[in-house]
């Protein structure tokens, strides 16, 4: 790898082990095995670098959850899976990865609260939030945004909102938050109340 590279991966690695806040450009440099200039050369900022790093491990996150994305059969093969099975499925995933990415739940939960602050990062993260909005409204629920953007982008954000409580809830007390299942039979409760 270049040094453009390396000073990536290595704020990935500060902003996972000391939260965006307390990353220094130094921490970054020695994570990397840069220099401190080679921050100004290769992204014009510590700021800009962080951002473009937070932005990368929010992509590879958003990758548990949408690596099956596309298989909307079952195991058998050609029957459609429910809607609900997909929701259920999804959410395993999401909670089964929560131990082993808890570091980037709370850099999200940390970046959302530094958004005041920092208009670049504000900038930075408008974009990639929609898009991962037409990612949820796919993986969560079969919705196709090519196919029905305004029902992709309304489920989306149900399914941002969604995501964003049940992050709190689990980095809260993780042994209280809800289940994969527990959220399926939430959802299908709300849909029976607003059926009758």
């Amino acid at each position: 790898m270049g040094h453009r590279a390396d000073l990536l991966e290595g704020a990935k690695r500060c902003l996972l082990e000391k939260g965006y806040a307390r990353t220094t450009a130094r921490d970054i440099v020695a994570a990397s095995g840069t220099n401190l200039a080679s921050i100004g050369y290769h992204y014009g900022s510590k700021e800009a670098l962080l951002n473009l790093a937070f932005l990368k491990l929010t992509e590879e996150w958003g990758d548990v959850l949408t690596k099956r994305r596309g298989e909307d059969t079952d195991e058998d093969g050609g029957i459609p899976r429910a809607p609900l099975d997909q929701f259920r499925d999804t959410w395993e995933r999401v909670i089964g990865s929560y131990e082993r990415t808890r570091s980037v739940w709370q850099l999200q939960m940390e970046v959302t609260s530094r958004i005041d602050q920092d208009p670049e990062l504000r900038k930075a993260l408008i974009g990639p939030q929609r898009e991962g909005r037409d990612g949820l409204a796919e993986s969560m629920l079969g919705i196709d945004p090519e196919k029905d953007p305004e029902k992709a982008r309304v489920a989306g954000l149900f399914c941002q909102a969604l995501l964003a409580g049940v992050m709190v809830q689990w980095l809260m007390d993780s042994d209280s938050a809800p289940s994969a299942q527990d959220l399926t039979d939430g959802l299908k409760a709300v849909l029976e109340g607003c059926a009758s």
